[in-house]
């Protein structure tokens, strides 16, 4: 049975494949025995519920994984790893390996085609370099599965779990917020980690929602104002939006008094509605 927290047996695995770390792909592997168990507890997964995981890396969290769900999709992007896998995962019978890139697959047909119509949650061991665009891409994709539950940089974390209307949100919080519900579980020393990096991480789950908090006429307008508020989280309201949205300040300062906003107001103090009054108004004015 492969201990894959022992550290000597993953350099052994990895140089006996010709493996070496790659610093632009931000890997870095779980080596605290404590972690994995407890994010496969975590992240929902169970006997009747089938987990895609994204970045197996030595295979460390899939090895969790696998003794709880039934079955294990693992996505990796780095075929060098596909035979290190193919050793440290050999004892199990309901994993498959996917040589793939989670910003460009197709994860709709993946679980058609893997699941079978069963339950499905995500979890994952991000690289930090893509932990936004690859969070915002599976949420955004409206994916039928309950829950995302990923490991990111303790800073990241903190401001996805940010509710909107607080000092620490940002655009990203209020587009999470509007997809899911997030919560922090646990954090993550940097000496978790071969290499270890020079931050510490934080396990987050993020808890698909049925239906947005808000009605948005349209979502498209939504995230544009949510991401040119933020653009400038500096300046004010009536500034950020005057700029981001390429709009004469006048008007969006004549906008915002319509709904009751005042325009000296700043991004990070705005409610999930009032971001969507802000879109709504702007779309009846298309039309």
């Amino acid at each position: 049975m492969s201990n894959l927290t022992d550290i000597s047996y993953v350099k052994g695995v990895l140089g006996k494949h010709g493996f070496t770390f790659s610093k632009a792909l931000g890997q870095n592997f779980l080596i605290n025995p404590s972690v994995c168990p407890k994010m496969a507890e975590m992240c929902g997964c169970g006997e009747q519920v089938g987990v895609i995981e994204i970045g197996p890396g030595a295979g460390v969290l899939t090895n969790e994984l696998a003794k709880t769900a039934y079955k294990v999709v693992a996505v990796e992007l780095d075929k060098r790893l596909l035979p290190v896998l193919g050793e440290t995962l050999a004892q199990h019978n309901n994993i498959k390996i996917i040589n793939g890139d989670a910003m460009t697959l197709d994860f709709v047909q993946l679980i058609q085609e893997e699941f079978n119509g069963g339950r499905v949650v995500i979890c994952a061991n991000l690289p930090y370099y893509i932990t936004s665009p690859v969070i915002m891409r599976l949420l955004e994709e409206k994916l039928p599965i309950d829950s995302l539950t990923v490991m990111v940089q303790k800073e990241a974390a903190m401001r996805i779990c940010a509710a909107p209307g607080t000092r620490e949100s940002g655009a990203i919080s209020a587009a999470v917020h509007y997809y899911a519900q997030p919560e922090l579980l646990f954090k993550v020393s940097a000496g978790s980690f071969l290499p270890a990096p020079k931050v510490d991480s934080a396990v987050i789950r993020l808890n698909i929602r049925n239906q947005p908090p808000v009605t948005a006429a349209d979502e498209t307008m939504f995230f544009k104002v949510v991401r040119a508020a933020f653009l400038q989280r500096r300046k004010t309201l009536a500034n950020s939006l005057s700029a981001g949205l390429s709009m004469p300040k006048a008007d969006i300062s004549a906008l915002l008094d319509s709904i009751g906003i005042p325009s000296n107001a700043r991004a990070e103090e705005m409610t999930m509605q009032q971001f969507a009054d802000i879109a709504n108004s702007l779309s009846e004015q298309e039309h």
